[in-house]
């Protein structure tokens, strides 16, 4: 639902707001990156998800995501960045006809479910890494889990998901949501 992604985004910035460079080296359940990483992987994949949006030319940058400089304004461009992300998404006709995205063509309908996955499962990934909540209201994890199921195994086969963790048909939507995606509900930090 359309609506659901302008509370995705708040609950996703909410919870970059409350990072601290401190929290920087953290591990994540996203086990290629630790907090940083993923910051810088959000930072550099925004731009490219932004333009497909919008079906303007994608920028360049040099060196990939492990080269991006997170500057001390990383918070700002990454507030700045979802909130650009969700109303491109929301104009009308954003979801209409094909679109490029990093120079490869994408149905431009998957660019929202794609957006929606990022603020909600990074979201989650930040969170649990840091040792904060991640309260998400159960409409947003259901809306979210319905979108995903239809396309997970191909996210599978393009190495976006690992593999499925096991999740019991009676637990929370938010843990059935992880699992499909390829985290550990359970998931926690280790000690420091």
């Amino acid at each position: 639902m359309p609506e659901l992604l302008p509370r995705a985004a708040d609950r996703f910035t909410g919870i970059v707001r409350a990072i601290e460079p401190a929290d920087f080296g953290a591990p994540t359940p996203c086990a290629d990156y630790d907090v940083r990483a993923l910051l810088r992987h959000l930072l550099y994949w925004g731009p490219f998800l932004l333009a497909a949006a919008r079906r303007t030319e994608a920028p360049a940058p040099a060196g990939g995501e492990v080269a991006l400089d997170l500057g001390e304004d990383w918070a700002d461009r990454l507030d700045r960045q979802a909130a650009d992300l969700t109303e491109a998404l929301l104009r009308p006709g954003a979801g209409d006809g094909m679109t490029d995205f990093g120079g490869n063509p994408l149905p431009a309908s998957m660019l929202y479910a794609m957006v929606y996955d990022e603020f909600v499962i990074h979201g989650w990934d930040l969170a649990t890494a840091t040792g904060r909540p991640f309260d998400l209201e159960t409409e947003i994890a259901t809306d979210l889990y319905e979108l995903l199921v239809p396309t997970a195994d191909m996210a599978r086969e393009m190495k976006v998901y690992g593999p499925e963790v096991p999740v019991p048909a009676s637990a929370p939507i938010l843990d059935r949501l992880l699992g499909l995606t390829g985290r550990d509900p359970s998931w926690t930090p280790p000690v420091r």
